[in-house]
């Protein structure tokens, strides 16, 4: 963990569950102050007062739904009245949805594109000034091994992966000489609601990582420097291997993994 990280502000988003609540514990053990944001604001209050009391850092929340496209503003402005400079951004709030492609909602699939590619450009893109200007700041965006492939049944959810990876990756470039980092957490199954959100338990593997090990290894590799990280040797090894089979093939043998039963 990055030393220099302690008693600045940091910004989480989708913090009230899973690898977000288990980011912000992790950062809130290195002292960073944070501002927490999910939709749930009773978890919020939740999480902040023990973060408060266990490690003694300031906290703030704001609750806010990343599927309506003013969120990102409204997160932004609220630390701009508290006079919150946020010099390290986690953007963590995403979602799935199982299912073929006509049989899954209208809305449900763009909220999906809303949150998990526009809502982090969005966000990016209010922060980035800041960090800029002050020449420090460090960003971590959650993709997926899902990232790295086609995945038939949750074809939007990896093509919005996809999106994350990407765009984390050309912007750790972009961002190398004004001293701010950025890194893509890839994790594979994780203890987490994310499958029960997305409708996808009976895919749940047998052994998926803790919230708590994706997180500090997320973690990590940002203070590292590294431009993305796949979370458990078992998840890198299968994402690297697909490099050297024909895309149309993995496609195929994702497609009978997640086909549904009829």
């Amino acid at each position: 963990m990055d030393k220099t990280w302690r008693s600045r502000w940091g910004l989480v988003t989708g913090a009230s569950a899973g690898i977000g609540m288990a980011l912000a514990r992790e950062l809130a053990v290195a002292g960073v102050n944070l501002v927490l944001t999910a939709r749930r604001r009773d978890r919020l209050d939740e999480l902040a007062r023990e973060l408060r009391e266990k490690h003694g850092v300031r906290t703030e929340i704001f609750a806010a739904d990343l599927s309506q496209p003013d969120a990102p503003q409204k997160i932004f402005d609220f630390t701009v009245q508290l006079g919150i400079a946020a010099e390290l951004l986690i953007n963590n709030a995403g979602f799935g949805q199982y299912g073929e492609l006509p049989k899954v909602g209208t809305e449900r699939l763009l909220d999906m594109v809303q949150v998990n590619c526009s809502a982090v450009v969005h966000l990016t893109r209010l922060y980035l000034p800041g960090m800029i200007e002050r020449r420090r700041g460090d960003i971590l965006i959650l993709a997926s091994t899902a990232s790295f492939q086609a995945v038939p049944y949750i074809s939007t959810y990896a093509a919005t992966k996809a999106f994350d990876l990407l765009f984390a990756e050309g912007l750790a470039e972009e961002m190398k000489p004004y001293g701010i980092r950025v890194c893509a957490l890839c994790p594979g199954s994780t203890e987490s609601e994310f499958h029960e959100v997305a409708g996808q338990q009976r895919f749940t593997g047998k052994n998926m990582e803790t919230a708590e090990k994706v997180a500090r290894r997320g973690l990590e590799a940002l203070a590292e420097g590294r431009s993305y990280v796949i979370s458990g040797l078992g998840n890198y090894l299968g994402a690297q291997s697909q490099r050297i089979v024909p895309r149309r093939v993995v496609t195929r043998i994702a497609a009978k993994l997640f086909r549904p039963n009829k």
